[in-house]
């Protein structure tokens, strides 16, 4: 086992340094550097199932002469999980990125740099889940952040990147910030850096000071998450980076947030009031529903599964809301299922949002554009890609037979699970919470109706779609990999519940029944609101689809399909220009809720001679961010002008700095001396 941690985290080191040995925009620097990042990638995979199945934990140390604590390392089942969900994820995206970086960097980019601080990025996700101190966490926790940063602005000549870099280096440190301060608050409490003081201390720490270290952990943890009205980075950054990068941003990164969540609220902090629960449901609803409407509205691919992510950490939280506050009631069992519900969606979303990235990353690396109004046809052009990317939309969608199904069903349970709770205000709310998880599925179905349909169905809309070629094999089989198990995590439900039950138990203090499957297909939960498991449903569902199809094979034989003309409404000669546009699917939505979207357009027109003869030359149409208007468009005036009234002590003579400089010095020996 330790053999295993060890190999991970030596592989993405070497990964990482042996790029520069070759020629740094050649292939054999594109393919060692993705080479190691495949072997760790296995290794973490086998060590983390290691853990997993066999219910043991891991951990080894190394003491020194470190001022802050010994610097240790453990695989505990919950730290085993996100291992899995890293490496799982960066494996696939490591063999896609073999292909992709070739077609899109090669010649052009330094690759041997791109490789190092993806190594990097993977290695410190790994650290930050496995180690057990708080200084050497935030350490870790910045190094993510800083290799994430560079991958996000790599390729810095195109000025939306430095942008988005910029924001997401703000944003991040403005969270970290808040994450140091409530680790500083609880080493200060138990006197020590290490996790396990912080677990010793958990009883004693005062109810203002618990309060004071979960809302900082909750900014700070929910503005690296992208929770609403924190996100603003992360539909700026997620596009910009290397698509293999999004979709370990997107499935991956995103998710170490929960982690660290989870270890406040069911590990450090002890006691949980009731309104920690509600708190965290409230942004959970927010980020649910906003997330998916904004969705909605966007016509750029990779902006639109950006958005999309919003909305799955806001369904991961409903389950770590209602955990919280069944835990606040002292009913465990229902806060381990809502648990294991939120970890069941953190592995899932993982998947299928990384198999969507890959995907994207596909179209784009064959059209060299993100925005929807110019693909269409696609599917006749790269039917792997399109298939794949089909898979991971059903599964977003929560359509069975995938995995999206299952992990939204336990959430939907556990909401229900309120009505049985000892609070009246959760009895009542718990209905409405499951139906707004209802409206968000029904809505991202719709979403992805949109991006595949606009995306690969149709017409091409351009000349760059009309030529674009099937990608290599090793894109398709980093896509590959997730698409299968997009299925696996949905057939085998059983058997995983089993293993995020144990996982959830532990940290709701509940040994859960209902992780013990009563049947091998057959599932109840702690409150009988459901009898059949997902993985039953989604295997009855697609045996009467079989059935269906034989059947009608049957019966009809070769009258089952009939191959004729398309309708073309008379008009033999159909264009691109006569099909749904993005824009266009998105209209009637963004009329209805224009009291949410207040949308503007701007349309140019080119008059040719009579008021009747006008053709449209350009159709521009946004939507309002009410975060960005009402929160930080402000901030930034105020930072702006605080800014000029700070320059007018700028003035460029090197004697008023030095006077400068003396004035405090005087000011500081007057101070210390006085207190002397």
């Amino acid at each position: 086992m330790a053999l295993l941690f060890y190999t991970q985290v030596l592989s993405h080191c070497l990964g990482g340094i042996a790029s520069f040995l070759f020629n740094q925009r050649g292939e054999n620097a594109n393919r060692v550097t993705h080479g190691f990042a495949v072997l760790a990638s296995a290794a973490g995979v086998l060590f983390s199932l290691s853990v997993l199945l066999t219910g043991t934990s891991w951990a080894v140390e190394w003491r020194g002469s470190l001022p802050v604590g010994p610097l240790r390392f453990a695989a505990d089942p919950l730290s085993a999980f996100f291992i899995l969900v890293i490496s799982s994820i960066s494996l696939a995206a490591s063999v896609f990125a073999v292909g992709y970086t070739r077609r899109e960097f090669r010649g052009r980019k330094n690759i041997a740099l791109l490789g190092f601080f993806y190594n990097v990025f993977i290695l410190a996700m790994l650290l930050v889940v496995t180690v057990r101190n708080a200084f050497y966490f935030l350490m870790f926790w910045e190094l993510m952040s800083l290799a994430s940063y560079f991958l996000v602005v790599f390729e810095h000549e195109k000025p939306e990147a430095r942008k988005a870099g910029m924001l997401y280096l703000i944003m991040t440190h403005a969270g970290t910030a808040l994450i140091a301060a409530a680790f500083w608050l609880l080493s200060m409490h138990a006197g020590s850096f290490s996790f396990e003081a912080f677990r010793a201390a958990a009883g004693t720490l005062s109810p203002g000071l618990r309060n004071t270290i979960f809302l900082a952990a909750l900014i700070g943890f929910g503005t690296k998450a992208g929770v609403i009205p924190l996100h603003i980075w992360l539909p700026q950054a997620h596009p910009q980076a290397p698509s293999h990068i999004s979709a370990l941003m997107s499935g991956v990164m995103i998710k170490t947030a929960v982690y660290a969540l989870l270890l406040f609220l069911f590990d450090f902090l002890g006691e949980v009031p009731v309104w920690w629960g509600y708190a965290i449901l409230a942004v959970a609803v927010l980020s649910t529903l906003l997330g998916i409407l904004y969705a909605l509205m966007e016509n750029d691919l990779k902006k639109l599964l950006a958005f999309s992510s919003i909305e799955n950490i806001g369904i991961i939280l409903l389950g770590v809301g209602m955990a919280a506050v069944f835990k606040a009631f002292h009913q465990p069992l229902y806060a381990g299922f809502s648990l294991m519900a939120a970890l069941y969606h953190v592995i899932n979303h993982a998947f299928f949002k990384g198999l969507l990235f890959l995907g994207s990353g596909a179209v784009l690396s064959a059209v060299h554009t993100r925005s929807m109004e110019d693909l269409g046809g696609l599917i006749r052009k790269m039917p792997w890609t399109a298939v794949f990317f089909l898979t991971g939309a059903i599964a977003i969608s929560a359509l069975p037979p995938l995995n999206g199904f299952v992990s939204e069903w336990l959430t939907f349970v556990a909401l229900l699970m309120g009505s049985e709770s000892a609070d009246v205000t959760i009895r009542s709310f718990s209905p409405i919470l499951a139906a707004l998880l209802g409206l968000a599925g029904a809505l991202a179905a719709t979403c992805f109706v949109k991006a595949f349909g606009i995306t690969f169905l149709g017409q091409h809309r351009s000349a760059h779609a009309s030529e674009a070629r099937e990608v290599s094999g090793s894109m398709k089989t980093g896509m590959g990999i997730l698409a299968v198990n997009c299925f696996g995590l949905a057939l085998a439900a059983p058997w995983i519940v089993k293993i995020l039950g144990r996982i959830a138990g532990e940290l709701s203090g509940a040994d859960l029944p209902m992780a013990a499957v009563v049947r091998k297909f057959f599932l109840t939960s702690p409150s009988g609101a459901s009898q059949f498991s997902p993985a039953f449903v989604a295997v009855i569902l697609l045996g009467f689809m079989v059935v269906s199809m034989v059947l009608l094979r049957v019966l009809l034989g070769k009258k089952l399909f009939r191959i004729g003309p398309r309708w073309d409404c008379g008009m033999p000669r159909l264009s691109p220009r006569m099909q749904y546009t993005a824009t266009g699917y998105s209209k009637p939505l963004r009329r209805i809720l224009s009291f949410l979207y207040q949308p503007t357009s701007r349309v140019e027109l080119e008059d040719e001679g009579h008021e009747l003869l006008r053709t449209t030359q350009r159709f521009e149409s946004k939507i309002t961010h009410h975060a960005d208007e009402w929160v930080y468009q402000p901030l930034a005036d105020i930072v702006a002008e605080l800014s000029r009234k700070a320059k007018q002590i700028q003035t460029g003579h090197i004697q008023l700095y030095l006077s400068y400089i003396f004035v405090t010095l005087i000011l500081l020996l007057l101070f210390y001396g006085g207190r002397t």
